[in-house]
């Protein structure tokens, strides 16, 4: 397992081309970022495209030059180690695996080029695939396997060489939502036996509270917020955070709308309520309304803000319909 602390790490991008004062141009990916993740920990990284994320995720592996700025394993600084000498595992979106080798090969092939001891690569195939339900696909090619089945291929491959970390960029965004339902317990399940340090890169801010200890919202390439998922959720440091964690999204309203000078109020769906006109500190009406099983959310149009609310399934509402918040 280890710790890694990332220090003032900054990336910028070269695209070419001078300015007029003589400086390169370039895209800042990621400016002066400071975060430290603790032995054994879940980090989740998430924001939206752009943000930086991977960059870091890349930049952690080796696979990306830091502009500035230093990366620490445990002690030892590895800002200039190349990624075959940090013991680290990486899971990509795409499943990468070898075509030509069965799922066998391509669990057994990093630690072969290792030159890990027979007996020894043996053993952790069969911990591996054992964990994973692969026991009954190993002597298949991934051609003849389901997504899924790939998926966990890929993070077999992974977990097998037993590295002091794992880093997840993205690697379940190819699945179906029961697929992914599925994997994401399967990580929780593998963190909780293996203990080890991991890194999860995701856009999607319903993975980063299922998986993450921590989760780091990154915007611009800076970090907006880090926390634990529902001091996030309950406590967002700005309205950038607030409107991005949460499904649906918290609602955002202007202050003097709700007699409250100079501020913006953050209300969670969840705690907005319908009921008459009369009654209600915002009048408006439905304009959408998205059955979701046992609850529903609902779109209400007012003069000056658009408010989502969920209620429960039962509650009578419709289209057009004259509402108070």
């Amino acid at each position: 397992m280890a710790a890694i602390a990332l220090e003032r790490l900054t990336k910028i991008f070269e695209n070419g081309g001078r300015r007029g004062g003589g400086e390169a141009r370039g895209t800042t990916a990621v400016e002066a970022l400071d975060l430290t993740i603790a032995d054994g920990e879940r980090l989740v990284l998430v924001g939206p495209s752009g943000s930086g994320k991977s960059t870091v995720l890349r930049m952690i592996a080796g696979l990306e030059g830091p502009t500035s700025g230093r990366i620490r394993i445990d002690d030892r600084d590895v800002t200039a180690v190349p990624p075959e000498q940090r013991d680290l595992a990486m899971v990509f979106q795409s499943y990468a695996l070898y075509p030509h080798k069965s799922v066998r090969q391509n669990l057994s092939f990093g630690l072969e080029t290792r030159r890990v001891p027979r007996d020894e690569i043996v053993r952790r195939v069969a911990e591996t695939a054992a964990a994973l339900g692969l026991d009954g696909l190993l002597d298949r090619r991934p051609a003849a396997l389901s997504g899924g089945q790939r998926q966990r291929v890929a993070l077999g491959r992974a977990i097998v060489r037993d590295p002091r970390a794992f880093l997840f960029d993205e690697p379940l965004s190819n699945l179906d939502p029961r697929l992914r339902g599925d994997a994401r317990a399967e990580l929780l399940r593998l963190h909780a036996r293996l203990g080890t340090t991991m890194v999860y890169v995701t856009h999607d801010q319903e993975e980063a509270m299922t998986l993450g200890q921590r989760i780091a919202v990154m915007r611009d390439g800076r970090l907006a917020q880090v926390a634990p998922p529902m001091t996030l959720y309950r406590e967002p440091a700005d309205t950038f955070v607030a409107g991005f964690i949460g499904s649906p999204p918290m609602n955002l309203i202007e202050g003097r709308l709700l007699g409250i000078p100079a501020a913006t109020a953050g209300i969670r769906p969840q705690d907005v309520g319908l009921t008459t006109p009369a009654d209600g500190v915002i009048a408006g009406r439905v304009e959408v309304i998205e059955p979701v099983g046992h609850v529903q959310t609902v779109h209400v149009a007012a003069d000056d803000v658009r408010l989502v609310a969920v209620v429960a399934a039962d509650q009578p509402v419709a289209p057009g319909d004259a509402v108070g918040s």
